[in-house]
């Protein structure tokens, strides 16, 4: 996974000391479109892009959430801008957080969930760590992080909120959807949200249409016309004994 480094991040994003507020966000109806399908669908729909890819892991499971960005670039094992996020955060947002090198300090737990739960907040992805796992599936808060973690932060140096940052080598801008689930988590660029319905519309129809093939027995070799890439590749069908003699024979090594 690629965390935002100081080279990797934005200039604009980089810790100056900034919050933006009142950033434009995607439309609540794209972002209720979207959870409805997915992050892999999602993904293929948009040509396998925006995924934030494999070190974000859920600490629950069976939960798929999508809302809007707000963005918090937080020094390693600070948490104070994650405080200032907090007050910048409305109903159907998720927070993303981002520190500007590597760290798996327990940045967020119980306490801040507790804050953002009361204002609407869908949940939280974080290239960084969290602690206080079973309290947040208890209270039903969902979390996507790079790391489990129980160390402690401070609370002592000036980041930014609502820039941009850089996840998993993606750069989400504040108003960005997110969607989130057992798969992982992915960025809609917020201009693209209406497309990206559209796309994933035809894209699950494509799926259901290619799953009843499935159930009735068509093989994807059909399907997929991948019979002839097969022969283009030069892979050829032989009988076991043929093969079985190929290998006694040493043709085959």
């Amino acid at each position: 996974m690629t965390h935002g480094s100081a080279g990797d991040v934005p200039a604009a994003a980089r810790p100056s000391g900034v919050i933006v507020t009142g950033p434009p966000r995607a439309g609540a109806k794209h972002v209720e479109a979207l959870r409805e399908y997915g992050v892999a669908t999602v993904h293929e729909a948009m040509g396998r892009t925006g995924c934030l890819g494999p070190g974000l892991r859920p600490v629950q499971q069976d939960v798929r959430i999508a809302g809007t960005a707000v963005t918090a670039l937080c020094w390693p094992g600070d948490n104070l801008m994650i405080h200032a996020a907090v007050e910048q955060c409305a109903e159907g947002d998720i927070l993303v957080v981002a520190t500007t090198s590597p760290s798996t300090d327990g940045m967020f737990g119980e306490l801040f969930a507790t804050a953002l739960q009361h204002r609407g907040v869908r949940g939280l992805v974080i290239d960084a760590g969290v602690r206080d796992t079973a309290e947040l599936r208890a209270m039903g808060f969902p979390v996507w992080s790079a790391a489990v973690c129980a160390q402690g932060t401070v609370k002592a140096t000036a980041g930014s909120v609502n820039v941009p940052v850089v996840v998993g080598g993606q750069c989400i801008r504040p108003g960005d959807v997110i969607l989130a689930d057992d798969d992982g988590v992915m960025c809609v660029p917020r201009q693209s949200a209406a497309t990206a319905v559209e796309a994933a519309e035809a894209r699950a129809a494509k799926e259901e249409a290619t799953r009843a093939a499935f159930a009735g027995g068509q093989l994807g070799l059909d399907r997929y016309g991948l019979r002839e890439t097969l022969a283009r590749l030069g892979v050829r069908y032989q009988p076991y004994a043929e093969y079985a003699g190929d290998v006694r024979g040493g043709a085959v090594s």
